[in-house]
């Protein structure tokens, strides 16, 4: 625990068997009290390895999509008792140590969320990033910080830490079982006015680690940008969104 909170760490996996034991060896086992591992349908040792490493695994019968996947991810994590969730994924492409750090940004009740930044410092580059990626990310970063009104140094990384209060407020359900969940899971947030952080973290980008293609990077890029102009004009009141449903409350934060 850490403030007194329950800490879990969520795994989205998907053929995550080469990358999965380097990950939770770093996970800082004395503050997080649960690590779940939700499987959407690998093809590879997987459940496998998760079952060897003791951690609590949920698998889907068929392939949900990423987004499909987060959800069952913060249901369960819900479910066990989770304050604070942190959304690791098992590709070993982000620094597990810094849960400690992201939780305790949550813990102290200072941010809602917090977001592991790679644009934050050198990290991005020097840990491999393609260029055509970090040019893709800064442009789009761009963007949505002026149709959304934010100062986030980027909205992409798949390193993100909520409060138990965040989950229970947002309707996830809304959200796409795609790639472009993130995006609009951060846009839900922003539109409930949670306070969000970042902290800066380091990547690492090699041929184990997953990464979706170019087609389907355009196809997020897309999406992002969409998702933004929606979320705009829901703010604005010129078009109501199912995504965002009606001009949202002041969140009720769950007291520990």
């Amino acid at each position: 625990m850490l403030h007194g909170k329950k800490i879990t760490v969520v795994l989205p996996a998907y053929n995550a068997a080469a990358t999965l034991r380097r990950t939770y060896a770093e996970i800082p086992l004395d503050i997080v009290d649960d690590v779940i591992l939700v499987d959407d349908a690998s093809r590879d040792e997987t459940v496998a390895v998760a079952d060897e490493l003791g951690l609590t695994v949920v698998r889907h019968a068929r392939n949900c999509g990423y987004g499909g996947n987060q959800k069952t991810c913060y249901r369960t994590a819900l479910a066990r008792g989770a304050d604070i969730v942190v959304m690791l994924h098992p590709d070993y492409q982000y620094a597990p140590r810094l849960v400690t750090a992201m939780a305790s940004m949550i813990g102290s009740g200072e941010y809602d969320a917090v977001l592991a930044s790679r644009i934050l410092g050198k990290g991005a580059l020097v840990g491999g990033m393609p260029l055509y990626k970090y040019v893709a990310n800064r442009g789009l970063t761009f963007v949505q910080n002026l149709l959304m009104g934010q100062k986030l140094s980027e909205y992409h990384s798949g390193y993100r830490a909520w409060s138990r209060t965040v989950l229970e407020n947002l309707p996830l359900d809304r959200c796409s079982d795609d790639f472009v969940f993130d995006n609009q899971m951060l846009a839900q947030a922003m539109g409930a006015d949670f306070r969000i952080g970042e902290i800066s973290c380091p990547t690492r980008y090699f041929a184990e680690g997953s990464s979706i293609n170019f087609r389907r990077s355009v196809v997020y890029g897309l999406g992002v940008l969409k998702t933004s102009l929606v979320y705009r004009l829901h703010r604005w009141g010129v078009r109501a969104d199912p995504l965002f449903g009606a001009p949202a409350a002041k969140p009720v934060r769950t007291q520990p």
